[in-house]
C-alpha cells in the first residue's frame, strides 16, 4: 500500500528527530493519552474545516469577499492537519473516530469571533497539553502533528484578528487577495509564500493557491 504524503514526510521527520536529537518512537496504543488527543485533535480539526467552509460561505453572501477568502484558506488548512492526525492515528493503530460536525452560522463579525476564540483556545491550551503529553509519552510523530497544527493556529488567530478588525473599521480592502496554504503542515501566507514553507519546509510547488 502507498503511503500519502503526509505520512512519507511525518516519517522522515520521525527518523531526523530520533537520530539527530534522542526523540524516541512511539508505537502507540488504543485508550493511551496520546491516542485520546489525537481523536479530539482529530474531531477538532475536522469540524473546524467544516465550520469555516460554512462561514466562508455566509461571508460570501454578505458581501465579504476576502474575508471569506480567509475562512476558505483556513478551512484548507485545518483540513490538512486533520489529516494529519489521521495518519498518525492510522500509524498507532489507533481507530479514527467518526465525526459529525456541529456549528452555529451567524453574521461575519460573529463568526471571526467564534474563530479567533477556538482558535485562542488552540494556541492557549489544547495543543501545548497535548504536547506535553506526547512529549512524555515518547510519541514523535504525534508531537510533529500536533506541533504543525500548534504553529499554524498561532497565524490563523492573527490572521483572523486582523480580518475582524479590517471589518469593523470598514477597510476589508487591505485584507489579502489570496491565500497560500502549505500542504503538509497548513501554514497560510497572505498573498505570496516563500521558496519553503517557514515552518515544515516544504517546497512552494507544493503549495496549494486558494483564490476567489
Amino acid at each position: 500500500m502507498k503511503m500519502i504524503k503526509s505520512q512519507k514526510i511525518m516519517l522522515v521527520a520521525t527518523v531526523l528527530l530520533t537520530t539527530f536529537f534522542g526523540f524516541k518512537s512511539y508505537a502507540g496504543n488504543e485508550g493511551s493519552s496520546t491516542s485520546e488527543n489525537l481523536k479530539a485533535a482529530f474531531i477538532g480539526e475536522s469540524t473546524a474545516s467544516a465550520k469555516y467552509a460554512a462561514y466562508a460561505k455566509k461571508a460570501q453572501d454578505e458581501g465579504h469577499q476576502k474575508i471569506a477568502l480567509l475562512f476558505k484558506a483556513a478551512s484548507k488548512a485545518e483540513s490538512i492537519h486533520a489529516g494529519n492526525h489521521k495518519a498518525v492515528m492510522q500509524n498507532m493503530g489507533v481507530e479514527v473516530p467518526k465525526v459529525d460536525p456541529k456549528y452555529d452560522v451567524k453574521n461575519t463579525d460573529e463568526n471571526l469571533q467564534d474563530a479567533i476564540n477556538g482558535e485562542s483556545y488552540e494556541v492557549a491550551t489544547m495543543y501545548p497539553d497535548f504536547l506535553k503529553v506526547a512529549s512524555k509519552e515518547g510519541a514523535t510523530m504525534a508531537m510533529i502533528s500536533f506541533n504543525y497544527a500548534y504553529q499554524v493556529e498561532k497565524i490563523h488567530k492573527a490572521l483572523y484578528q486582523k480580518a475582524l478588525a479590517a471589518l469593523q473599521n470598514n477597510d476589508e480592502n487591505t485584507l489579502a487577495d489570496y491565500y497560500m496554504v502549505c500542504t503538509t503542515c497548513g501554514n497560510t501566507y497572505e498573498n505570496e509564500a516563500p521558496a519553503r514553507c517557514g515552518i515544515s519546509m516544504t517546497p512552494k510547488e507544493r503549495f496549494v493557491r486558494i483564490t476567489k
